[in-house]
């Protein structure tokens, strides 16, 4: 690739190079605006000037319509902890398909799979699944006003739990929307949206409302937010306040549970008292689940008195929960720690990389989960990281795609078991790739007098 002087040069240089890549992915993706706005049915999937459109994956790696391939590093948003289509839970959902997928009826392997997820979460005593994270976050917040008679919820600013209404309120402008966009005034008004990692704030805000606050809901680290983590006195003061007032606390472990055996409330030491699921619960199916303790829970039990109807045409599927079954098996604690290991090397290796280069970034996260930023650090919240310039993190996603690098378009790294045995060393080329990529972006900052 030619030098540059400027940003905005590079910029345009790497677009020209990626169409001429991937033509039939702007083909395909041109007919498809015909039929769905924005070619598309995913915001978070979309990127100037459109999408790659892949053709198969397997293991950790990615191929598009036009041919090319790609180790990848975003694992359908953190769902696919093992990759693409792993023998055995491939083999768990044929074994199942013969018996039938969904059957308007429990099955054995509900239970199975509640079971697991109850044995490997204390804090989950009972559970019931959805489809999705957000519906977790909708029957989880749906339960605590039910159990404490309140209205009010508290979130993060930043902080994404799905595309349910209140959950949507501060986003911090999240894919370009409008905050407020289309929600309903009235589950709006019912939310009160708070900093991250500000233990003095949350107690402000929770002790004003005390009275009215049926329940805060966190991720431990905010992932769509740029993988920041939660501080461990702030997760811990959430827990002690919410206590104090009658409040519910609600983890959501969607994206998380893959942090520890028993998900990053356990490496944090906190207990709340519901807990969103999603993503690797699924083996790569659509599938969510929310549980925690049994009397809360207990507003979904049928037969009890005047309780809350949950019902939903796939819930608890036999296929989600077959596959979802093979994959938790498949992530003992000893490969947890592995795939952990790795993540967080890297993610010091990565730093080094934009250090030497002279790029000023942090690289936050957790484990397996890794967030870029180009501001300088620390990066606590959504605030501290909403100053970034988002031409760095364009240049950065399509140079390491035009390398063969596949990750989230705001920079969102995240690793898989199928990495450790890929024999072409995965996570050793990404290193390299990103180290590239970065030298050069640093070069044409400097050229235009960005980076001194």
């Amino acid at each position: 690739m030619p030098a540059t002087a400027t940003l905005a040069e590079l910029e345009l240089e790497l677009l020209t190079q990626y169409r001429g890549k991937t033509r039939r992915s702007r083909e395909l993706h041109a007919r498809a605006s015909q039929v769905m706005p924005g070619g598309d049915t995913r915001t978070g999937t979309f990127h100037p000037p459109y999408p790659l459109v892949m053709a198969w994956g397997d293991g950790c790696r990615l191929g598009d319509e036009d041919g090319n391939e790609y180790f990848d590093f975003l694992g359908n948003f953190t769902s696919l902890i093992h990759g693409h289509a792993p023998a055995r839970v491939n083999a768990a959902i044929q074994d199942q398909l013969r018996r039938g997928s969904a059957h308007g009826s429990p099955t054995a392997l509900m239970t199975v799979l509640a079971e697991r997820l109850t044995t490997r979460v204390p804090s989950v005593e009972r559970v019931r699944f959805c489809n999705s994270g957000t519906e977790a976050a909708m029957f989880a917040i749906r339960a605590a006003r039910a159990y404490t008679g309140r209205a009010l919820i508290v979130k993060m600013e930043g902080g994404y739990h799905g595309s349910y209404d209140p959950v949507q309120v501060a986003l911090s402008g999240r894919y370009g929307e409008s905050d407020g966009l289309g929600l309903s005034p009235g589950a709006v008004g019912e939310v009160i949206a708070i900093p991250f990692n500000d233990l003095d704030q949350a107690r402000l805000a929770l002790e004003r409302h005390r009275a009215e606050v049926a329940a805060v809901i966190v991720e431990p680290v905010m992932v769509a937010a740029g993988i920041i983590p939660a501080e461990p006195e702030f997760l811990h003061g959430l827990r002690q306040v919410t206590g104090d007032i009658g409040a519910l606390l609600i983890c959501d472990e969607v994206a998380t549970l893959r942090l520890d055996w028993g998900g990053a409330q356990q490496r944090y030491g906190i207990t709340p008292d519901l807990t969103c699921f999603g993503k690797i619960i699924g083996g790569g199916l659509p599938a969510g689940a929310f549980g925690g303790r049994a009397d809360v829970m207990a507003v979904y039990d049928p037969t009890g008195p005047g309780t809350i109807a949950h019902s939903g045409t796939y819930n608890g599927n036999a296929l989600a929960m077959a596959a979802g079954i093979a994959t938790l098996d498949l992530y003992p604690p000893p490969v947890v720690q592995q795939l952990n290991q790795a993540g967080d090397e890297l993610r010091g290796r990565l730093q080094a990389a934009c250090d030497r280069a002279g790029l000023p970034a942090s690289l936050t996260g957790l484990g397996s989960l890794i967030g870029f930023h180009p501001v300088r650090g620390p990066v606590r919240n959504a605030h501290q990281s909403a100053g970034a310039d988002r031409r760095i993190i364009r240049a950065l996603h399509l140079a390491l795609l035009l390398r063969g690098i596949f990750s989230a378009s705001r920079q969102m790294y995240v690793l898989s078991t199928a990495m450790l045995d890929d024999t072409a060393e995965p996570i050793a080329r990404f290193e390299s790739v990103f180290e590239e990529a970065v030298g050069m972006i640093a070069d044409a900052a400097r050229g235009e007098g960005t980076v001194s």
